[in-house]
């Protein structure tokens, strides 16, 4: 490398050229024909003169990657950095249903390294209206199943199974190691109860609860609200399953993806989604 040279990443391998090159260039060295060009999460146009410290992917469609470069292919829409910071996260989703089936999909296709995955059910027909399983999955327990689908998504977030119903006793030694628990239950008394344990066995967690999903109607009503420390809400508070009002995927999966994103921004930056999340509770909707 010389004084008027650049480096680069490209594929996740260190890389150096001279100042000016384009990105028409760059390809026709390392991957001709390669027709995705992405430079810092972004896809650009071949005419692109890149730019010292750019994170490059050159991907051919139709084309099997190797495993090396897998990985780095899909993340390469992500910013540079988040990847590294999301891979090292351990992440708990208590209840493995619409929403919890939904928020552990969304973290595997994010690049969250470890997912606690905890449900003491199995698949059954009524769970296909709004939850990520298939025909195939009828009478898998639910663990079992997701994990086989993480797995077919993102081979590099590694599923850590517990077919248990979560109580006071369990909770503390299976989520020991979570950076961000997401509760994903149905049952109200449940949903008191992880909160409850979390708060006093597993004081440095983050924790993303539901409340107020069901139904179908105004998406913009189901927001992320801050309710302690460390403790959050995302849903309209109001919209509870009932007669006549059931859980559908479309509502559901807007929920699980507030609270996905949370998760994200947590890892990323827990002081800014915090305050983020305060400033909807100081200006609560007028349903509300």
């Amino acid at each position: 490398m010389t004084g008027s040279d650049i480096s680069i990443r490209v594929n996740e391998r260190p890389l150096s050229l001279p100042a000016g090159t384009a990105l028409a260039v760059l390809r026709d060295r390392v991957k001709p024909g390669a027709d995705v060009l992405v430079v810092n999460g972004y896809p650009e146009d071949d005419s692109y003169v890149l730019k010292n410290g750019d994170t490059v992917a050159l991907i051919k469609r139709g084309e099997e990657p190797s495993r090396d470069e897998l990985e780095s292919l899909m993340a390469s829409r992500h910013s540079p950095g988040v990847h590294a910071r999301l891979k090292k996260a351990v992440v708990g989703v208590a209840g493995l249903g619409g929403l919890g089936s939904a928020v552990a999909t969304a973290l595997a296709r994010t690049g969250v390294g470890t997912l606690i995955l905890t449900d003491f059910d199995v698949v059954e027909p009524s769970n296909l209206n709004r939850q990520q399983y298939f025909i195939e999955h009828l009478g898998m327990p639910k663990t079992q199943a997701l994990a086989g689908l993480l797995s077919g998504i993102n081979p590099y977030t590694r599923a850590v199974s517990h077919q248990v119903r979560l109580d006071p006793s369990n909770i503390p030694d299976i989520f020991r190691d979570a950076q961000v628990i997401v509760e994903c239950f149905d049952r109200a008394e449940e949903k008191v109860m992880l909160l409850e344990t979390v708060a006093d066995r597993l004081p440095e967690a983050y924790l993303i609860a539901a409340s107020g999903l069901a139904g179908y109607g105004n998406s913009n009503r189901i927001r992320t609200f801050r309710i302690g420390e460390r403790i959050f809400l995302v849903g309209d508070m109001v919209s509870a399953a009932e007669p006549g009002r059931g859980l559908m995927a479309p509502r559901v999966g807007i929920a699980a993806h507030h609270q996905a994103n949370l998760v994200v921004s947590l890892v990323m930056d827990p002081e800014k989604a915090s305050l983020e999340a305060e400033e909807l509770l100081n200006h609560p909707p007028p349903w509300g």
